[in-house]
């Protein structure tokens, strides 16, 4: 996005436009991890399925000229990893992390493999709603032009932050999520629950990777992800498992990861690539402060295995 015209405000501009584009994957991923967690179980195979999501949406939009299409199969393949994440976990002395970044070993390359013939031919793109069409200047325009994706994510924050606190299936995934016990004596069927918690989870990841290729970059290739899916995990552990929190975290890693293309924008030609580790460095140090061998996280499920 270029800064001329607005002077000074051309990297807070830059960010805040990045912060948008950026996060929308961290929105659908987070959410449906946290969807998954507060059942009491975490799901490492998310970059995998992001991953894989991507590759369908966009191989789906070529042959279909639908991204919508794309974004639907590519729910239904996030949907079907997650079916098997949940059924492999649902055995006993099976290790939910284990099978997770098996899962993830697996959805990246079935992904590579399968998505050779789509990293030539073009897509055709998510629509996004321009805002800004009352300003006369470029960068108002791009700042407000705004994927149709992210105003879903956030709308979905807010829905998932009132379903879990004021509905039958928010209660039945917070009681699984504390106590196996406590939901069998309510009658209900943990493994189940997790499953299509699981399975849900995935479909909302696999979102996120048909935002990557369809949108923003906009194209396919094998490093389209850049550890996105592994990222969102530590950003629901920070959004303490609150929808809302992990909408405004992802924000938080969005804008992070705008840093080195806002400087680049106005004109900063040394040193701006460093911003570029931004992301990384933020979640090692989320990692860091929220970890601890004397107290257990806020808000964490009970049957979560990180917290145990």
């Amino acid at each position: 996005m270029e800064a001329t015209g607005i002077g000074v405000w051309g990297v807070p501009l830059a960010i805040f436009a990045g912060a948008i584009r950026v996060s929308t994957p961290f929105i659908f991923v987070s959410l449906g991890e946290a969807i998954t967690e507060r059942t009491g179980r975490i799901n490492l195979g998310l970059e995998g399925t992001l991953v894989f999501g991507a590759m369908t949406a966009y191989a789906v939009a070529v042959m279909t000229l639908s991204p919508w299409l794309g974004v639907l199969a590519a729910m239904a393949v996030g949907a079907c990893f997650g079916l098997t994440h949940g059924f492999i976990c649902k055995f006993r002395k099976v290790n939910d992390i284990a099978i997770g970044i098996a899962m993830m070993q697996f959805g990246l390359g079935l992904a590579f493999f399968l998505g050779k013939p789509f990293i030539q031919p073009a897509a055709p793109k998510l629509p996004a709603i321009a805002f800004g069409a009352w300003s006369d200047l470029p960068p108002i325009q791009a700042v407000l032009n705004i994927n149709v994706l992210f105003l879903i994510g956030a709308a979905l924050a807010l829905f998932l932050w009132w379903a879990f606190r004021n509905t039958r299936v928010g209660l039945i995934l917070r009681v699984v999520g504390d106590s196996s016990d406590a939901a069998r004596a309510m009658g209900l069927n943990p493994d189940t629950v997790r499953l299509l918690a699981t399975a849900a989870g995935g479909a909302l990841a696999a979102i996120g990777g048909a935002y990557l290729s369809l949108y923003y970059p906009g194209s396919w290739n094998e490093g389209i992800s850049s550890g996105q899916g592994l990222m969102a995990v530590a950003l629901v552990i920070f959004a303490r498992w609150n929808p809302i929190g992990c909408f405004l975290a992802a924000l938080l890693f969005g804008g992070a990861g705008a840093l080195g293309p806002a400087l680049q924008s106005v004109g900063v030609t040394k040193g701006y690539y460093l911003f570029y580790a931004a992301p990384y460095v933020l979640t090692l140090v989320i990692m860091i402060a929220t970890s601890s061998p004397t107290r257990s996280l806020a808000g964490a499920p009970g049957a979560l295995s990180i917290t145990k």
